[in-house]
């Protein structure tokens, strides 16, 4: 057996994609060039079912995969790189949070190819049944965002905002932000 100094530098490199310990896409105009292994267990798909298909397939909606592809390539715009938390769907239907960091190769056509790494949270993000703006406000605000900001960033009132705030609360069973956004985020209460 060869040493890892031996081997040719692309083996190596394509035995890092494929054993990464995170999910792991190749994109070009959000259409899936190739996949790991983890991706592919991540959704619940087989990689001849991923590759050449669009992203879309695995968001809870396709104005969700607009909305997301919208503002991330705005904001990959500045250093092609963009990353949030957000529910996504496996094969089956099954809707979980999922924590998604992208990487494009040219930041004024962000979506020309791009990196995109995917990791579950399932195993500390409650999944509950949300409508897509429940969804959207929920992941604005994991990510740090006041509810003016939301506001601004979906063209809603304040007040709507709070009103779907306080819908989230319900749903979660919390009685405040601090409380939602623990468990938005997974942290321990």
């Amino acid at each position: 057996m060869q040493n890892s100094e031996e081997q040719p530098p692309e083996d190596i490199y394509r035995f890092a994609f494929d054993m990464a310990p995170v999910g792991l896409a190749v994109t070009k105009e959000r259409i899936i060039l190739r996949c790991n292994a983890r991706f592919c267990e991540t959704f619940a798909f087989m990689a001849s079912e991923l590759e050449g298909k669009l992203l879309s397939h695995l968001y809870p909606s396709n104005k969700e995969f607009l909305d997301i592809g919208r503002h991330g390539r705005n904001h990959m715009k500045t250093d092609g790189r963009y990353n949030d938390e957000r529910i996504m769907k496996r094969a089956g239907g099954e809707l979980f949070w999922c924590r998604v960091r992208g990487q494009a190769q040219n930041p004024e056509h962000p979506f020309a190819q791009c990196v995109w790494s995917f990791v579950d949270l399932s195993d500390t993000r409650p999944i509950v049944q949300l409508s897509r703006r429940e969804r959207q406000v929920a992941m604005l605000l994991s990510k740090g965002m006041t509810t003016k900001e939301i506001a601004k960033n979906l063209s809603l009132s304040p007040r709507t905002i709070e009103v779907y705030r306080a819908k989230l609360f319900q749903k979660f069973n919390v009685k405040n932000a601090l409380e939602l956004l623990s468990t938005i985020s997974g942290l321990p209460s």
